[in-house]
């Protein structure tokens, strides 16, 4: 039988594995809670079928179906896979209440969640593209 999500084994390193197996612009977005500048990541615009991952550990995220184009230069998408693969934290950083998404298995920092998405959910999950990896459709 297949293993729940959300019993998975938490992924841990050091910042010295960590910074072995990720970008500089990687590390800083999921290791240090850094932001990519809007419209500069590789997926803002990205259109292909797949599925986006955690780059830190390889977790299945969003489907491409749920992305939208929300006009902000982050991809952004109305749900995520399974919420047991990420972790709503609250972020009080930079002068701003907002709700910061990490990787439920590795604790990367993906984005923030915000309630001004399209229906059915009302949600958009505006993500760095730097802590994702695309996995096209076969």
């Amino acid at each position: 039988m297949a293993q729940k999500d959300c019993d998975q084994p938490k992924i841990t390193k050091t910042d010295k594995e960590w910074k072995s197996l990720l970008t500089p612009e990687q590390y800083y977005v999921t290791r240090q809670s850094g932001t990519e500048r809007p419209f500069t990541g590789i997926y803002w615009n990205h259109q292909a079928k797949g599925i986006y991952a955690c780059v830190g550990c390889g977790l299945e995220l969003f489907y491409s179906s749920t992305k939208f184009d929300a006009g902000c230069g982050w991809p952004s998408f109305f749900k995520a896979i399974d919420d047991c693969r990420i972790l709503v934290k609250r972020d009080t950083s930079h002068g701003m209440i907002r709700d910061e998404i990490r990787c439920k298995r590795c604790d990367a920092h993906l984005g923030h969640v915000f309630d001004d998405g399209p229906k059915p959910t009302g949600l958009r999950y505006c993500m760095n593209s730097a802590a994702m990896k695309f996995i096209p459709s076969k």
